[in-house]
């Protein structure tokens, strides 16, 4: 169940970077470039933090492709996992392919049921609106272990644009976009168990990343993750 809750969290804090040419809708990034975030508890204690940094950047058609290294550190400073994912950019948008945010940490607890993943990209356009809609994404799972098997589906709805609002994190201070949306999670094996998470983000169209998070489950605050650095 922890484990379980903490993949929900990290799918929340983890937001899309992209690039096109180094370059997406007019953000400039390059290799070794990124950001630091800081999580902190219900009540406001650091609990620890993660470092995203661009790995490679290429080119597939008329999109950039951009890797992103991830590691995640403890409160007491020790590395807890590494993952390596991927994200798109047309200029327009930026595309997050769902599947390619499972930790490689996350994973040990499927791994014996031998799980593949399939997703709906989560959408980020490049021209943000209060009172805008955002598309829904989705991740589904599945897999066996001898005779059991098991489903995962995750589903982002409801993602809009509240309004704007000024934020002061370690890193500065930024003009955002204020978006809320839910997270829904399904998953089935020998039992059942359903999940659902609200998130409130805060997004600066000059950096490309969430510059505050905060995520809730029935209305109770869960965690906050505010950006520390640009790398």
């Amino acid at each position: 169940m922890k484990k379980l809750l903490a993949f929900a969290i990290l799918l929340f804090t983890l937001s899309p970077l992209a690039l096109r040419a180094q370059e997406c809708m007019g953000v400039s990034l390059k290799q070794g470039s990124g950001y630091e975030l800081l999580s902190y508890d219900a009540k406001g204690k650091e609990n620890g933090r993660m470092i995203y940094k661009v790995k490679k950047v290429s080119k597939d058609g008329p999109d950039t492709v951009i890797e992103m290294d991830l590691e995640t550190f403890d409160k007491k400073d020790k590395s807890q996992m590494t993952n390596t994912f991927t994200m798109r950019c047309n200029g327009n948008e930026m595309h997050l392919d769902a599947s390619s945010m499972m930790p490689q940490g996350q994973g040990k607890q499927f791994e014996s049921f031998d799980m593949t993943f399939t997703s709906k990209d989560i959408i980020y356009p490049a021209n943000l609106s209060v009172g805008q809609t955002l598309p829904d994404g989705s991740l589904h799972g599945e897999g066996a272990a001898g005779p059991m098997s098991m489903t995962m589906d995750t589903e982002f709805v409801n993602r809009k644009v509240e309004g704007r609002e000024k934020i002061t994190v370690p890193a500065g201070t930024f003009d955002t976009f204020k978006i809320t949306s839910d997270m829904n999670i399904n998953m089935k094996s020998v039992m059942k168990m359903n999940m659902e998470f609200s998130t409130v983000s805060y997004r600066s169209p000059k950096i490309l990343w969430d510059v505050k998070t905060e995520n809730y489950r029935k209305g109770k605050l869960m965690g906050t993750t505010v950006l520390s650095k640009i790398l």
